[in-house]
């Protein structure tokens, strides 16, 4: 393979963008609109491509890797992972910057990782590194939206500005507005929590809901911590003196009050999360899709008997039984979560890498052994990488935006590559810079949805569900 970055780089981003990208540029307004209704109409997402395919002009095949993924597990490592510290060490660089780990080889020749990442160097040849992700936003909150919806946040900058309906909807929001035929399970699953900041004013992350799709593509929400003995999924239980038919009961009842209000979105979302609810309830399917108990004691020690580990492991379960996509954030741990401005390298080797690192493994060993991972994209990644200099203490690094590191896995994805490479410091890329926004127009590519769809808002404008574009080297 030649190097990251040279003219005959096989990973290098192609320039000019496939016939069908160019081709959406070209339709009119009303065929957007006509796009855009597929969903109210109950089209499916395979409906859609479809429409998409018979678009293109001349007939042209789909690109590379475009829809060979069926589902989504999108781990968000929030609080911003040092890319030194974790998939792109600097072993020559000055202590100063290089830090305290040391670098340890992996399945794949020639790809060093952080020596603490022991089970994910055994894997490294089931996934790809991306090292040259860059933005120029340094704010959680702000960054966290353009990491999770493939768009810049409605006001750039910022860790005052918490959710809004301006937001662009989530990765997960719009599989769910593209999916909407009858299932067992909802499309789209969150946990453990919203991703919030306690040194952020704005509080919550934006991007982590419907947005401007409206709150009935919201995910669900499964909070708490699954490895606790008594975690349960609320709305998969019925209260003691509730039947079923007593409650298809209630359930009739409330359509009758609410029959005036469905108009209002936020009333129609309810009414869609009543409905999810009662069919969870009355499904078996959906009921052992969340049920954790009846994995084997030795397949949940393997992912990690902790909140992250379980989560993962939960996640697989969900995708298996038909959530398209699930987003694990890493959770509420009372550290600041990967945002090691100080204690950086005590909290990565004691707290956060060995819980990533087990599930992650884990998580692809267990995909590929049941025949998923070539149709599933996982995705691991932060919003923001951390500044190459330490601070002043020697113990932590702040904010840094300019590069940082992710991983991509299944759904076509090209094993044991490497994306792009950072300078001699890990300050910048050296070679083919990658936006958050490609990052996730990379991950819509393979669950086979063109980046420049346009759907339409709860006013009826037509909106680019994605302002990035693919990274199609990177598939195989």
């Amino acid at each position: 393979m030649a190097p990251s970055g040279s003219p005959h780089d096989p990973l290098r981003p192609q320039a000019g963008g496939c016939a069908e990208f160019r081709s959406l540029r070209r339709m009119s307004r009303r065929r957007i609109l006509e796009a855009g209704s597929l969903g109210l109409l109950g089209l499916g997402l395979d409906a859609l491509c479809g429409a998409r395919a018979a678009a293109t002009p001349g007939g042209a095949g789909a690109p590379t890797g475009f829809g060979r993924a069926k589902a989504c597990i999108f781990l968000f490592m929030w609080g911003g992972p040092s890319q030194l510290d974790t998939f792109d060490p600097k072993p020559d660089a000055p202590r100063e910057i290089r830090g305290e780990f040391r670098s340890i080889s992996t399945a794949v020749p020639a790809l060093s990782i952080c020596e603490h990442f022991e089970q994910v160097a055994k894997v490294a040849d089931r996934l790809a590194v991306v090292r040259s992700l860059t933005h120029s936003d340094p704010a959680h909150l702000s960054s966290g939206h353009a990491t999770l919806t493939g768009h810049r946040a409605p006001v750039l900058n910022s860790d005052v500005d918490g959710p809004s309906d301006r937001d662009t909807p989530h990765l997960g929001s719009v599989v769910a507005r593209l999916q909407q035929a009858a299932r067992a399970v909802p499309p789209f699953v969150t946990l453990p929590w919203v991703a919030a900041h306690p040194a952020a004013p704005g509080g919550r992350a934006p991007g982590q809901n419907g947005g401007w799709l409206g709150s009935r593509y919201d995910p669900m929400l499964l909070s708490g911590d699954p490895n606790a003995r008594d975690w349960s999924v609320p709305e998969l239980a019925l209260a003691d003196d509730v039947t079923l038919g007593r409650l298809e009961g209630r359930q009739h009842l409330l359509r009758l009050v609410d029959e005036q209000r469905r108009a209002l979105d936020n009333s129609a979302g309810a009414e869609a999360f009543k409905q999810q609810a009662l069919g969870l309830v009355g499904s078996t399917a959906a009921r052992q899709a969340f049920d954790l108990s009846a994995e084997p004691e030795k397949v949940r020690e393997r992912y990690g008997r902790n909140i992250h580990g379980q989560c993962v492991l939960l996640a697989r379960r969900l995708i298996e039984h038909g959530v398209s996509l699930v987003s694990v954030n890493w959770h509420n741990d009372g550290g600041n979560f990967w945002d090691t401005h100080g204690n950086n390298f005590r909290r990565l080797k004691k707290d956060l890498i060995p819980p990533a690192d087990r599930a992650l493994a884990a998580l692809l060993i267990d995909l590929e052994e049941r025949g998923l991972l070539d149709e599933t994209i996982v995705a691991w990644v932060g919003e923001f990488g951390r500044k190459p200099q330490i601070t002043r203490a020697g113990v932590g690094r702040d904010h840094w935006p300019h590069c940082y590191s992710g991983l991509l896995a299944g759904g076509g994805i090209g094993r044991g590559a490497v994306y792009g490479a950072s300078d001699a410091h890990g300050a910048y890329p050296a070679s083919a810079p990658v936006s958050p926004q490609d990052y996730a127009a990379t991950i819509y590519h393979a669950l086979g949805i063109d980046p420049e769809l346009m759907l339409v808002d709860r006013m009826g404008r037509p909106l680019r569900v994605c302002e990035g574009r693919a990274m199609r080297a990177l598939f195989a």
